[in-house]
């Protein structure tokens, strides 16, 4: 029994000497991207349960349309009444899909073209959002099985961030409206970022906050622009379809109807995929 405490001691003492050592990630074979799901050369049982837990992956969560119920039409309304009050022609069907999930500033710079102006564009998208709140009334509500799912994350002590292209005093708001005030470790709003979905920023900014690898991130979103994101950004990504029927959802990684229909062997089985990425072509002689 001596012998083996003394064992299990002086791998312990090595194992925390190896983590203090410089990594060199471009060697893989030499030392395993931090975040790794197990270390099958671990037989300390304290240190190889530690690293078969759950604190090795993070939820990165949207807002709308995954956690709270999402409202697309009062979206639209309130585009509509912007475009009113400034004297614009009201923006057809096609741009106002096309700007969602985008940032307030970047769509009205560069798909409405209503203005560059730093100034404008901060007022214009200030009073976009007044117009929503408005219209929204502050009345939120989870969707089926999304408060269920937070407590499981929570209970298995998972890191999760929210990400959403909503001013930050609009967020926390919200958040206190339905009582999940400080369970996400980083909430990433409109403040932190230059740009809104397809861009992956969002996403890598929580992962950057979060001090998490890329390919330990699990991205929890409705629409195939944020399928387009996370995989861009090396995440994976799990599509709620609230909008969009499942069938056109099929570039994620999964899709479900509710978030209550994942558990946390999903998560650790997905988080623990190693993407492929394609071989560069070779270039021409």
């Amino acid at each position: 029994i001596q012998a083996q405490a003394i064992e299990l001691t002086r791998e312990a003492y090595l194992y925390r000497e190896e983590e203090q050592m410089p990594r060199d990630f471009g060697r893989r074979s030499l030392w395993p991207p931090e975040n790794k799901a197990d270390k099958p050369s671990l037989s300390n049982p304290l240190l190889r349960q530690e690293r078969m837990g759950c604190g090795w992956l993070v939820a990165i969560f949207e807002w709308e349309g995954v956690l709270v119920e999402d409202s697309p039409d009062l979206e639209n309304q309130s585009w509509l009444a912007l475009s009113q009050e400034e004297g614009k022609s009201p923006p057809p069907g096609f741009l106002l899909r096309r700007i969602q999930g985008m940032k307030n500033e970047q769509a009205i710079a560069e798909v409405l073209c209503w203005s560059r102006d730093p100034i404008h564009l901060k007022r214009m998208a200030s009073r976009k959002e007044e117009i929503y709140q408005a219209l929204q009334g502050g009345v939120y509500r989870f969707r089926s099985g999304s408060k269920e799912f937070v407590n499981v994350l929570m209970h298995h002590k998972v890191p999760m961030a929210l990400v959403s292209t909503r001013p930050r005093k609009s967020l926390e708001d919200a958040m206190g409206a339905i009582g999940i005030e400080g369970v996400f470790t980083v909430v990433v709003a409109a403040e932190d970022v230059h740009r809104g979905k397809p861009d992956p920023e969002m996403f890598v900014y929580a992962a950057q906050l979060l001090k998490f690898i890329p390919e330990r991130c699990i991205v929890f979103g409705n629409s195939n622009r944020t399928v387009e994101a996370a995989h861009d950004a090396r995440m994976k990504c799990v599509a709620v379809a609230s909008k969009h029927p499942v069938y056109e959802l099929a570039a994620a990684d999964l899709v479900v109807r509710r978030l209550d229909e994942l558990s946390i062997v999903d998560l650790k089985n997905l988080a623990d995929t190693e993407s492929i990425e394609p071989e560069p072509e070779p270039e021409p002689e």
